[in-house]
C-alpha cells in the first residue's frame, strides 16, 4: 500500500516533509500525486492544505492524517470523502509554544508596552500605573490542548484567568464557564480576552460588536484561533469609539492580509503574520510517523475529528 502526501504549501516545503517522512517511515511507499501509479494502492493520506477533489478519487483511503493542528479548512471542502475519518495533530510543542506566544502578548498589553511603543513615537516620557497581574483578569476563549496549556501559563505568572469553552471544562485556579448561558458572565470584567477557539459554524464571527459591548471598556483583544472568528469591521469600529484598547491579530480571513487593509496602520493593533504557534516540523512529523506506525501493527485509526462540532 502507498501514502499520499497532498500539499499546496511552497515546493520547497513540500520536499522537506518528504524527505522528513520519508526517512522516519523507510518501509513505506510515499508519494506526491504526480507520482501515482495506482490510486487504489493507497490507502492513507497526509496532508497540508490540500488541492480539492485529489481525496476523493482514492477509492481506498482509510484515514486522512492533517500536518496541522486546525482542520477547518478541509471541512470546509465540499470534496472532502465524508466516510473517511480525519485525524488532525495533536502535539504537546504546539500547545506550548502557543502559550508562550499568549504570555508574551498579555504581559505586552499588562505592561502597556503598546502605549509607550507610541510615546517613544512623539519623544514623550510619560509613566503609567501598573496594577498587580492578579489585580488583571484575563479570559481565554477555548479550552483545548492550546486554551488549557496557556490558561496554566497565565496562572503560573499570577494573572487571574478564567476560561470559556462550549462544554464545562476544570482547570485549578481557573474559573470556567460554558455554553451561551455562560459567555455573558464569562466577559464580565475582562481586561484582556484571548481568543484560542476552533472555528465551527457556532464560532464563526463570534469576535464581533455584540461580544466586544459585554467587555469593560478598554478592555484588550487577542486573536489566535482563527480570521474567520474576527469580524473586521466591528473590531476597527470598536478600536475607534475606546470599547477596545487595543487589539492582537494573528489570523485574518484572507492571508496574507491585503496591503490596503486598514488593520495594516491603525495604531490600536499589533499584526502578526499567523506566527503564534507554527508547525513545528520535526516533532510533527514524528506525531505522524508514531501515528502511522501504531496503524500499521495494530489497526487502530488515531482519534478522528468530530466533524459534527468541527474539532
Amino acid at each position: 500500500m502507498s501514502i499520499i502526501l497532498l500539499t499546496t504549501v511552497p515546493r520547497e516545503e513540500e520536499t522537506m516533509w518528504l524527505d522528513a517522512l520519508c526517512t522516519l517511515l523507510p518501509g513505506e511507499d510515499i508519494v506526491l500525486p504526480d507520482r501515482i501509479e495506482d490510486k487504489e494502492a493507497v490507502d492513507l493520506a497526509i496532508v497540508a492544505n490540500p488541492p480539492q477533489g485529489v481525496l476523493r478519487t482514492l477509492p481506498n483511503l482509510k484515514w486522512i492524517q492533517s500536518l496541522w493542528a486546525g482542520v477547518d479548512a478541509l471541512l470546509g471542502d465540499s470534496t472532502l470523502p465524508e466516510a473517511v475519518p480525519l485525524v488532525r495533530l495533536v502535539d504537546p510543542t504546539l500547545a506550548r509554544s502557543m502559550a508562550e506566544a499568549v504570555a508574551t502578548h498579555v504581559l505586552a498589553l499588562h505592561r502597556n508596552l503598546p502605549v509607550y511603543a507610541r510615546q517613544q513615537q512623539k519623544s514623550l516620557w510619560l509613566q503609567h500605573e501598573l496594577p498587580l497581574a492578579s489585580e488583571r483578569h484575563v479570559g481565554i476563549l477555548g479550552l483545548g490542548e492550546m486554551g488549557l496549556a496557556s490558561a496554566i501559563q497565565l496562572t503560573r505568572l499570577g494573572f487571574n484567568v478564567r476560561g470559556w469553552s462550549r462544554s464545562l471544562k476544570s482547570q485549578e485556579d481557573v474559573k470556567c464557564f460554558s455554553g451561551d448561558e455562560g459567555l455573558s458572565q464569562f466577559l464580565q470584567g475582562l481586561d484582556i480576552v484571548v481568543n484560542l477557539l476552533p472555528l465551527t459554524a457556532e464560532t464563526k464571527g463570534i469576535l464581533s460588536k455584540s461580544l466586544f459591548d459585554q467587555l469593560p471598556q478598554g478592555a484588550s483583544l487577542i486573536n489566535f484561533g482563527r480570521g474567520g472568528h474576527q469580524v473586521e469591521g466591528d473590531i476597527l469600529e470598536a478600536l475607534t469609539r475606546g470599547q477596545l484598547s487595543h487589539a492582537v491579530l494573528d489570523v485574518f480571513s484572507q492571508e496574507p492580509l491585503p496591503e490596503e487593509n486598514l488593520l495594516w496602520r491603525h495604531r490600536g493593533v499589533t499584526l502578526l503574520p499567523h506566527v503564534a504557534a507554527p508547525t513545528n516540523p520535526k516533532t510533527a512529523a514524528d506525531i505522524v510517523t508514531q501515528n502511522i506506525q501504531r496503524y500499521r501493527s495494530s489497526g487502530l485509526i488515531p482519534k478522528a475529528v468530530e466533524r459534527s462540532v468541527g474539532y
